[in-house]
């Protein structure tokens, strides 16, 4: 795990703790993508044995969330962040080690960009897909960030 990975799960502790506690981990995160990953276990579960929905969302949010953070902290400036949207697609029962994947650093980095140019906030649409260990899709969730300098 590298310095940067272990800052954003001592962070989860500290600011996350339902996530932290839930099992939801940062594996990998750079200039494009971030990875997360959470293991379905009796902690997290629904009544149905699989993962319960809200465990997915925390998860596939972090690596959205994870990408805005980080292309903030690089452009140097004050600016605000937050969820204005989200919607969500189960596509299968998740089970086993489940893994989110968002591949969309460009976007949110060009979102950051535009609104240090014009002051203006803006938003963007991001995509998190989670995957079982197979390599099965189990649910697809996307999640409209906006950001505003201060």
């Amino acid at each position: 795990m590298s310095n940067s990975t272990l800052k954003y799960n001592t962070f989860l502790f500290f600011k996350l703790p339902s996530a932290f506690w839930s099992g939801v981990r940062l594996k990998a995160i750079d200039e494009e993508q971030c990875v997360v990953s959470v293991k379905h276990r009796w902690f997290n579960q629904n009544p149905f044995k699989s993962m319960y929905f809200a465990v997915q969302a925390m998860a596939a949010e972090l690596t959205t969330g994870a990408l805005v953070l980080s292309k903030i902290k690089a452009s140097g400036r004050n600016i605000s962040m937050l969820v204005a949207n989200n919607k969500g697609n189960y596509t299968k029962k998740a089970t086993g080690r489940i893994t989110f994947v968002c591949h969309d650093g460009k976007l949110v980095e060009e979102a950051i960009q535009k609104t240090i140019a014009t002051g203006e906030g803006q938003t963007v649409w991001m995509k998190s897909i989670g995957t079982n260990q197979k390599g099965e899709q189990v649910s697809e969730m996307d999640f409209e960030w906006t950001v505003r300098v201060k």
